[in-house]
């Protein structure tokens, strides 16, 4: 399960790493529904490229659910803004 899951994390990261830079809001697929992620709000709130994007520009070193659960989540609950819960990021 992991393998399918870094080879969509993996197909994700290639098909919008183009568009992430400019795109408002980016639509990731994940295996228990769809995550939008509304890019130019987070732009706009956290100022800070690197929170996300540890490694070279415009990219996320490691997409995957590990990563975004950890990532995303945790900095929603520190910053107590933004969803936590499943539902709340994977709509069907």
């Amino acid at each position: 399960m992991k393998k399918i899951s870094a080879v969509v994390a993996m197909f994700a990261v290639t098909a919008f790493a183009g568009a992430a830079l400019a795109a408002d809001v980016i639509e990731l697929p994940a295996s228990f529904g769809k995550v939008t992620f509304p890019h130019a709000k987070h732009v706009a709130l956290l100022k800070d490229c690197k929170k996300c994007h540890t490694g070279a520009p415009g990219k996320i070193a490691e997409l995957n659910k590990d990563w975004a659960h950890k990532t995303c989540t945790g900095c929603h609950k520190e910053m107590k803004k933004g969803p936590v819960g499943c539902k709340d990021c994977h709509k069907k």
